[in-house]
């Protein structure tokens, strides 16, 4: 791993203010988190099994919409590219969408789909069990053709793409092909934040963060000490032939690998208690895709992403960190380490 050089907090401070400036295009899964809080105090006479007494709901957007959230929190400006069903859920996601002031334009209805929904029961602060309701099936290609449609119009605005993949169907090779092609004509920047089974459709992006797992399934290196992370990491990037990569690490940080560098710079994760990781990667993509475009290195983004990261992990259930927050986090150790 490199040693880090210090970066002075004015840098920083640069580097958030042009967020202000930014458009970028979210494109993926979009989905409603729903939290149920309560308290558990007797197991079932019919299984095993706790007996939650509800007494709050929350609901947050959730993958795609979680990271145009966070972009919006840190003020930058997000166009959302999604898709929902004809349902009540869908429609509670635009009302989130509208919520934040964010334009839900780019949601589109798919009468042949449901709405993804992840619902929590948190009893004690402890989660108890998670449901999903969702189809991932692909795409029709009528479905298809309206997002390119769409797209096609919206690249000429924005700054950057965030493929957000949670693979449920929204990310087709159609799709991404589309936003590679298309990209690389406009010099936009596209990150992804990768699922395995969609592997091979991000070959050609800019960047990419997988978690250190999904890491050493994409290498085929099982990532135990710092040696093997860097093989992991170096065959990872020349494998999808990316300009850098974003391993997150969880309690570990993040390392940043670079094309033209053989060895990688880590990050260390910031000194505080870890309450809930739901979300965090949303919040990674977010923060560092604003900073690569608000004229900061790679490096300096891995910082900010990092200490994002690291407020929302401080947070119970799907969450997203202001500008405020940002600025603070990074302030706390009066310099920044690269």
């Amino acid at each position: 791993m490199k040693e880090r050089e210090i970066i002075p907090k004015k840098r920083a401070e640069e580097i958030l203010r042009n967020f202000q400036r930014r458009k970028i295009l979210v494109i993926g899964d979009v989905m409603l988190d729903r939290f149920l809080f309560g308290k558990a105090e007797r197991i079932s006479p019919e299984a095993p099994v706790p007996v939650v007494t509800i007494d709050q709901e929350k609901v947050h957007l959730g993958g795609a919409g979680n990271v145009a959230a966070n972009i919006s929190s840190l003020e930058g400006t997000p166009f959302i590219v999604g898709v929902v069903g004809n349902d009540l859920e869908g429609s509670r996601v635009r009302e989130l969408l509208r919520s934040l002031k964010l334009p839900d334009d780019g949601l589109l209805v798919d009468k042949e789909r449901i709405t993804t929904v992840k619902t929590r029961i948190i009893a004690h602060n402890q989660q108890v069990v998670r449901t999903d309701w969702e189809k991932k099936t692909p795409l029709s290609p009528t479905m298809e053709k309206a997002i390119v449609s769409l797209l096609s119009d919206v690249l000429n605005n924005v700054d950057a793409v965030i493929v957000s993949d949670y693979a449920k169907g929204m990310i087709t090779p159609k799709i991404m092909s589309y936003i590679l092609t298309e990209g690389r004509k406009r010099d936009l920047f596209v990150a992804v934040d990768p699922k395995i089974k969609n592997k091979e459709l991000y070959r050609g992006a800019d960047i990419i963060t997988p978690n250190v797992n999904e890491a050493s399934t994409l290498s085929d290196i099982e990532i135990g000490n710092e040696e093997e992370l860097i093989r992991a990491g170096r065959r990872i990037l020349r494998q999808f032939r990316l300009r850098a990569l974003v391993i997150t690490r969880g309690e570990r940080g993040i390392s940043l690998f670079l094309r033209d560098e053989d060895s990688a710079v880590h990050i260390p994760a910031e000194a505080r208690e870890v309450y809930d990781v739901t979300g965090a990667g949303d919040t990674v993509i977010a923060s560092f895709t604003l900073s690569k475009v608000s004229s900061a290195s790679w490096q300096e983004a891995a910082i900010i992403a990092n200490s994002a990261a690291g407020v929302v992990v401080g947070k119970l259930g799907t969450a997203t960190v202001s500008i405020d927050e940002l600025e603070e986090s990074l302030g706390i150790s009066g310099e920044l380490f690269l």
